[in-house]
């Protein structure tokens, strides 16, 4: 990510097309997922919520067209905390910063084809120093101390260390989000993102949702990896790091 200089008040909307009940979640996923699946992470009011900033930066208020729901995802946040967005159409109230902005395409995972993978293994609490480690090496995005109890992270061991690790992130009624996909530069090449995927999108499918997930409209190796696997490209959307208002 890197900074930029957004000014307009509205940012991209989503490709034009007919939209599904079913499809209309992902035009807020954080928002759906705070107020759903994840409600019990939540710190939130009824127009606002975040994620505890140890599992995610993310944030979303219900109607990106009401003040006040900005005003109360400040007041959760506190003066001058950053926060991550995904999917919004239209920028805060004066008062917000815009520290970061980063173009990217939300896939739906229609044609992907699910596949247990014998190498893979649960991730959890005790594996986080590990999962930290490979992240800071890899940068998929964020993920902090508390991230892996989202959910779902399944990795690859090598020796006995972890070299490759995907998980599930956001959870929409019917969707969940695959995220934190990455492997240790010194086994890339060997197909293990394109295993984990498969493997994760199985638990995903078990419940009885579809996955889908973003990807930064830069990294064109990923772009071409999600489109071999059946992954489709719904809309373009943006990755927005703000400020809270200061005062």
């Amino acid at each position: 990510m890197g900074p930029t200089g957004v000014s307009p008040s509205v940012l991209p909307e989503p490709a034009t097309g007919s939209v599904t009940i079913a499809e209309s979640v992902l035009d807020n996923p954080v928002w759906e997922s705070l107020a759903g699946a994840h409600a019990h992470l939540a710190i939130a009011t009824h127009r606002a919520a975040r994620y505890p900033p140890e599992i995610s930066p993310f944030a979303a208020v219900g109607d990106g067209a009401d003040p006040g729901a900005w005003a109360e995802l400040a007041e959760l946040a506190g003066p001058g905390a950053l926060l991550g967005f995904s999917g919004l159409r239209m920028l805060p109230p004066p008062g917000w910063e815009v520290t970061m902005a980063v173009p990217a395409l939300q896939f739906l995972g229609d044609d992907l084809v699910d596949r247990p993978d014998p190498e893979a293994v649960p991730l959890r609490a005790g594996d986080v120093p590990e999962m930290l480690d490979l992240v800071a090496r890899t940068r998929p995005g964020p993920f902090s101390r508390r991230t892996v109890e989202l959910g779902g992270y399944l990795g690859i061991r090598r020796g006995g260390r972890l070299v490759a690790m995907a998980g599930q992130r956001m959870r929409l009624p019917g969707w969940t989000e695959i995220s934190a996909v990455c492997t240790d530069p010194a086994h890339r090449g060997e197909g293990l993102a394109s295993r984990l995927v498969r493997a994760v999108a199985v638990g995903v499918r078990a419940r009885g949702e579809q996955p889908f997930l973003h990807v930064s409209v830069s990294n064109t190796d990923a772009l071409r990896l999600y489109e071999a696997l059946g992954f489709v490209p719904r809309r373009e959307v943006s990755f927005v790091q703000m400020r809270t208002p200061s005062g």
